[in-house]
């Protein structure tokens, strides 16, 4: 029989004392177990929770009174938030819990993503929420593998409606912890991004020579949420190598757009210490969410809505090099090796001659800009083919071959 699992529930008893222990009644009656963390700063709990709004203040450092005295509600939670994930940590680490799951507003939320950011890939982390799936909410404050469960009906007091979210977030949390592969990691692993196939596939020609190497191939959709994902990955050192091959949210961060993976995009491998080969792959391209309104500086151009989720359209060679320009100042705080490869003759399929995006003399911008910008320690290397031509991925893996033999990518897992 498999062992009992353990769920850390965490909210502000002093508001959703009902809801926090209707969740944990929920659980228990499924055959799990409850570690219950308070906290709240102003009130208390109907009854002591395993963790004490005390504990929480005191692993930031503080007292109550401190967070209290604080005068201010967002400093305050923001120190609850800081001992809160300590704690989240520690549980985990001393093997105490085996999942996580968060109740919140506003408040209550942005407290319990910085706890599930304190949890590792593999361990489950649920968010019941009277904001998820909001744009309140950022990308990079998100975790690869959250799970955000809307809370309709949710903000005061039990009912008919918010009972039927908490009970099948209740469900989901322990179902999760009982069903939950966990990364194993014995084999390095090679994190790449890319587009879809239908605008990149270098992909096509590098997973599987890739795992006849011995690698473990994840590919991250480059739409803002996969970027986050691979970043967060970087930040652990999950990667033995990074191929980050695609970086439109790099771009889409710079005009404006919400289909971006945050501020640290193209920094956390390199900090790191994980090495990277990096191609402006869709660097051509901006999107927008399809319900965003385009911003007046780029309403002079036309979009393509690529579905009712994502329009598209094209950087001018002005904006491809201050794009440019961005990247290499992302690269050059990298303290592993860089390689950045420059396919001369397009960046995405739609950049080829004949084709709706082609235009020679935005990619000769581009890459007058990048002989310009790229500098050591980044190792630039430019190709005379196209990003989805078989030649480039032959590229990378004579790379990924050179650093398998002088030791600069590390095979143990």
């Amino acid at each position: 029989m498999a062992a009992t699992k353990t769920i850390l529930v965490i909210g502000t008893y002093d508001t959703k004392d009902q809801e926090l222990h209707y969740v944990a009644d929920s659980i228990r009656r499924m055959g799990g177990q409850v570690l219950s963390m308070d906290v709240s700063v102003l009130g208390d709990p109907s009854n002591p929770t395993d963790v004490s709004k005390h504990q929480v203040a005191a692993a930031a450092g503080k007292s109550i009174g401190d967070v209290i005295n604080a005068g201010d509600e967002n400093l305050a939670m923001q120190i609850m938030a800081a001992g809160a994930s300590r704690i989240t940590a520690q549980l985990y680490a001393e093997r105490k819990i085996d999942g996580l799951i968060g109740l919140g507003g506003t408040m209550g939320t942005d407290l319990v993503l910085d706890c599930c950011q304190a949890l590792p890939l593999g361990v489950p982390k649920y968010v019941v929420s009277t904001v998820s799936f909001s744009p309140l909410i950022p990308t990079d404050r998100l975790s690869p593998d959250i799970q955000m469960i809307l809370w309709a009906g949710g903000l005061y007091g039990l009912n008919s409606v918010c009972r039927s979210s908490l009970s099948q977030a209740a469900g989901a949390v322990l179902g999760a912890a009982m069903a939950v592969e966990q990364p194993r990691r014995n084999r390095p692993v090679v994190g790449m991004t890319s587009l879809g196939s239908s605008c990149l596939k270098y992909m096509k020609y590098l997973r599987e020579p890739l795992e006849e190497r011995g690698f473990e191939v994840a590919v991250f959709h480059a739409t803002g949420m996969g970027g986050m994902a691979f970043e967060a990955l970087a930040r652990q050192d999950y990667f033995a190598v990074a191929l980050d091959l695609a970086l439109p949210e790099v771009g889409n961060l710079m005009v404006g757009s919400v289909a971006h993976a945050g501020k640290d995009r193209l920094t956390n491998a390199g900090l790191a210490g994980v090495p990277q080969i990096v191609a402006p792959g869709c660097t051509d391209l901006i999107d927008f969410a399809g319900w965003q309104a385009i911003p007046d500086a780029y309403a002079d151009r036309p979009f393509h809505a690529h579905n009712r989720l994502i329009v598209s359209s094209a950087l001018s060679g002005d904006e491809r090099r201050a794009l440019i320009r961005d990247i290499a100042e992302r690269l050059s705080k990298a303290t592993a090796p860089v390689k950045f490869l420059m396919p001369l003759h397009g960046v995405e399929e739609w950049d080829r001659e004949g084709q709706a995006a082609h235009d020679p003399d935005g990619l000769a911008a581009m890459a007058d800009e990048v002989r310009k910008a790229v500098a050591a320690p980044v190792d630039l290397r430019e190709l005379d083919c196209h990003i989805n031509d078989a030649a480039f991925a032959q590229e990378v893996l004579a790379i990924i071959d050179e650093w398998v033999a002088d030791g600069t990518i590390r095979m143990a897992a």
